[in-house]
Order: structure tokens, then C-alpha cells, then sequence
């Protein structure tokens, strides 16, 4: 009997000729991730568990991103970058992407210097889901296992990938190793191409609330198909990245052209590992869920609150006023979804307060430097009256401390580019979150209200 791409893989990464769904097998991991939430955590289960000295298994495995709460006054979460800085010096990591560049030092948010300013030093590199991709730790045919739950995003890459819990990590960082249930896997044949306006959201979206916010728990979500094929690696990634808003344990495409390129050249330019071996489905492999959608026929989507799988229209949705809109994170916050919200705003103003936080310190580069009739793309943005951050991280898409850029402090209605809208994901607990792509976010933000971008897209 064939097999699936995350069968496959699994079977690879535990030395196995074949693996089915629901079997039990122990998996050798490529990279561990890591950041600054859970990162003190996994260290003291490691070095409860193997010993105050012990070494991790593979310095060269191990990538440590602090993102989550960098940007803060609180204590403690400044002093969870120290922990995290501490370890990698003590095993001598040399894929620590550190806040400051003393590797002595402490870190200290300046709340003085306000919260648009740059605090970070050559280091830095921003979420840790966008980092990996970008710092070539993703490649075609590994496993990566990541501390989060959004670490499914690399399955973009053609990879099994996927967020696990502190004390697994913690096995992992003395072992390499980790016991995984093969999951059952669930394939979205995708065809056609997305009209104007529409963007790798709109898919997921649309998908999620087809299935339901449980309906792929525990399972793989492959996209595979012609219209697969056809989407951007940042799209890839954006659909890869919010399978576990529909329960899923993975999300994953087949590696092609595009995948190789991209990954090539990451891997070159960073002098990370190079070589790799992608897999391919079998033709007789076994679905739990086989369904075709065709992309052409999308329209632009938005989750409401308070879960991914209330999906409805947008333009369905214009009597919903706004407080505030915001773009950013893992899922919303790279170049081409800020090139995306610059189109729709350009020339215009926000109604709402509007909130643009840059996943990584590259993306913070790009923006000042690539331009958009004749004005770099930051220009674009600010003129809008965007607040963007030079602060790449993750920001108020999960929350944080009450000085979290952007973070809801008080009930209201803001629609994001983020990936999560449960109750007081970000911020008050009485605020509502409508999740979106940029082009959506932006179009709502000129309104006030939830706004189809095709009206603005020209």
C-alpha cells in the first residue's frame, strides 16, 4: 500500500521501509526550535532530566529564537532572553538569534525610546516560524519540531513539521528523538488560480471553515495539486502555517521548483546545511478525506469571532464596525502581505487605528527599501497612517504584557491579519478578533468596517 508525504517522512526519520496511519514510531529529529516562551521550560526539563552538565544531543540541531515577549518592560520576560542566552553559551550554539549582541549582556526594554523605534542588535531576527525559513533551518525531506504550535508552517518546505509541548522538547534536546503517532492524513486537492485581491489566507480560511476548527485534529493536512503548485512560498507557508487552527498535527505541500529555489538560496546565503532529500506521495496512498477546491472560484474570507472556522464573506460582514485592524505575525506579517495592505492603502488614509509589526528585522529592510509608486513601501505605509514597528517579533498576535505593541487593553472589535481569535488571544478577554488576510485587513482599515479589498484593488 503507497503512501502519504507525512508517512513517508516519518518512515524515513525512524528507519522504517513503510509507516501507516495510527502506528507508534520513534522519529529522529532534524532541527528542534525553541523561543523565549518555552524555551526556559524545555532547559529545565533538560537538565532536570539528563543532568545539570549534560550537552544537547546536536549543538548544530538546536535553533533558539526569542520573539514572543521581547519588546516588553516586564521583568520576567526580559530575564527569559537572559536564560536562553546563557544556555547557548554554555553549549556553545551557534543558532542562537540573540535580542543584543553581548553574549554576556542582559536584556532590557528601553520603554522611553517608545515602542516604534529599533531595541534589537545584529542578531535579532524576528518570529521564529518566518526566521527558520529565512536563516535556511527549513529544507525538503527533514523533520523540524518546534515548541509552538504554529511550527507547522515549515511543512511549506515539504518537510514534516510540527509544535510539541516542553517535556517532549526537552527528550529531544538530550536525545534527538522523539515518539510520534503517525497521523492519519486528510488531502485538498487545489486547482485553478486566485483571482485579483485574493491571497493565500482566503485559502486557508476557507478550508478551516469547510472542515470545521476541529475537523483535521490529529491529522495531516496535504495540499497538493496544480493550484498548490501555482501559489508563492509565502502563500504556501501562510495555509501551512494555520493547519493547527483546524486541529491538524501537520500541514504539508509537495517540494517543487519553487521550494528548491528558495531553500537553496537560504541555505547558501546562511551556511546552514545544504543537502536534502524530498519525498513524493504515492499514487495508491490512503486518504481519511479527499476533496477538491478550486481556487478561481474563492472570494475574500474572514474567521469571526470567537474561533478560525466561523468563516464567512467579507463582504458579507460590512455592517460589523472596527476599532482597530492589524497586520503581522508568522502568518500575516511578511513582505508580500505588507506589499498586499500597501496596495489597497496607497494614497489613502486609515479610518481605524492600525498597527503594522514586520515578522523579521529582514522584512523591516525590505519594506524601507522596495518601492511602490515611487515611495519605499514604509513610506507607503506611514503616509496611510499605519504605526509600524521597526521591532520585528509577535507582538500583540498572542497577546503579551499590557505594553505589547498593539495589544487590546479594553473591549473592541479589531480585524487582523494574525492567525488565532479565541477569546483573549489578543489582549481583553472581551475583545473580538476577525482574522483576515492583509489585502482585507487593509481595505477594512480605510472603512471602519469589514471591507472586500476588491472595491480598493486596482
Amino acid at each position: 500500500m503507497g503512501m502519504t508525504l507525512t508517512e513517508k517522512l516519518l518512515a524515513r526519520a525512524s528507519g522504517r521501509t513503510a509507516v501507516v496511519a495510527g502506528e507508534n514510531v520513534w522519529v529522529s529529529v532534524d532541527v528542534l526550535m525553541t523561543h523565549d516562551v518555552c524555551g526556559p521550560g524545555t532547559i529545565g526539563i533538560f537538565k532536570r532530566e539528563f543532568g545539570k552538565n549534560a550537552k544537547v544531543w546536536d549543538a548544530r540541531k538546536l535553533v533558539i529564537i526569542p520573539d514572543h515577549y521581547i519588546f516588553t518592560t516586564d521583568a520576567l520576560c526580559n530575564r527569559n532572553a537572559d536564560i536562553l542566552r546563557d544556555f547557548a553559551r554554555e553549549q556553545g550554539l551557534p543558532y542562537f538569534y540573540d535580542i543584543i549582541d553581548d553574549p554576556n549582556g542582559h536584556w532590557k526594554f528601553d520603554a522611553s525610546k517608545g515602542g516604534l523605534k529599533r531595541q534589537y542588535g545584529s542578531h535579532y531576527a524576528g518570529v521564529c516560524h518566518t526566521t527558520l525559513p529565512l536563516k535556511g533551518h527549513t529544507r525538503p525531506g527533514e523533520v523540524l519540531i518546534g515548541t509552538d504550535s504554529h511550527t507547522c508552517t515549515a511543512g511549506a518546505f515539504g518537510e514534516f513539521a510540527t509544535g510539541v509541548g516542553n517535556t517532549d522538547a526537552g527528550f529531544i534536546m538530550g536525545t534527538g528523538k522523539i515518539l510520534l503517532k503517525a497521523p492519519e492524513t486528510m488531502r485538498f486537492w487545489l486547482e485553478g488560480a486566485l483571482q485579483p485581491g485574493l491571497m493565500g489566507k482566503d485559502v486557508i480560511l476557507h478550508l478551516i471553515g469547510d472542515v470545521g476548527f476541529d475537523g483535521a485534529t490529529y491529522r495531516a493536512m496535504e495540499f497538493v495539486g496544480p493550484g498548490a503548485s501555482a501559489l508563492s512560498m509565502d502563500d504556501r507557508m501562510t495555509i501551512a502555517n494555520m493547519a493547527i487552527e483546524a486541529g491538524g498535527k501537520n500541514g504539508i505541500f509537495e517540494a517543487d521548483q519553487k521550494t528548491f529555489d528558495y531553500v537553496n538560496e537560504r541555505t547558501a546565503a546562511n551556511g546552514t546545511k545544504t543537502d536534502y532529500e524530498p519525498v513524493t506521495p504515492d499514487a495508491d496512498a490512503k486518504f481519511v478525506y479527499n476533496k477538491k477546491f478550486d481556487l478561481s472560484k474563492l472570494e475574500p474570507t474572514v474567521a469571526c469571532h470567537p474561533d478560525p472556522g466561523r468563516r464567512k464573506l467579507a463582504k458579507e460582514l460590512g455592517h460589523i464596525a472596527l476599532d482597530r485592524a492589524y497586520i503581522g505575525s508568522c502568518t500575516g506579517g511578511k513582505t508580500s502581505d505588507f506589499m498586499a495592505f500597501a496596495r489597497v492603502v496607497n494614497g489613502r488614509k486609515v479610518k481605524i487605528d492600525t498597527f503594522g509589526v514586520p515578522a523579521t528585522t529582514q522584512i523591516v529592510s525590505e519594506l524601507k527599501s522596495m518601492k511602490l509608486g515611487g515611495k519605499t513601501v514604509w513610506d507607503v505605509l506611514v503616509a496611510a497612517g499605519v504605526r509600524m514597528t521597526e521591532n520585528a517579533g509577535c507582538a500583540a498576535c498572542l497577546g503579551g504584557p499590557v505594553d505589547t505593541f498593539g495589544r487590546m487593553n479594553q473591549p473592541m472589535k479589531c480585524i487582523s491579519a494574525t492567525n488565532r481569535n479565541f477569546p483573549g488571544r489578543m489582549g481583553h478577554r472581551e475583545s473580538q478578533v476577525f482574522l483576515a488576510s492583509p489585502a482585507t485587513v487593509a481595505a477594512s482599515a480605510l472603512t471602519g468596517k469589514i471591507t472586500d479589498p476588491r472595491e480598493f484593488w486596482s
